[in-house]
């Protein structure tokens, strides 16, 4: 798990935003991309690459995490955004 703090401080980070595209569209993280939890949990290799690290965050960090550690379990380097979008 990652805090936007620390977030802030890496790189050009791959950032991904489940949160359904109308909170996206509103608000989100720069060059966050915007995919459903529901397709990448159906077809993560559509979006991901093993090779490279990915920072999630949905609204309020739950699903995230849950997320996260499903991802991992496939073989993804992916991190959970502690608090989701809501402590940004």
């Amino acid at each position: 798990m990652i805090t936007w703090k620390e977030l802030d401080m890496i790189s050009n980070p791959n950032v991904i935003d489940i949160r359904n595209i109308s909170y996206y569209n509103i608000s989100h993280y720069p060059n966050a991309r915007n995919i459903s939890s529901i397709e990448l949990t159906i077809s993560p290799e559509k979006y991901l690459n093993k090779r490279e690290k990915y920072y999630i965050y949905c609204q309020s960090g739950i699903t995230s995490v849950k997320l996260t550690q499903t991802l991992n379990k496939k073989g993804y380097n992916v991190v959970n955004i502690i608090g989701g979008y809501q402590v940004k």
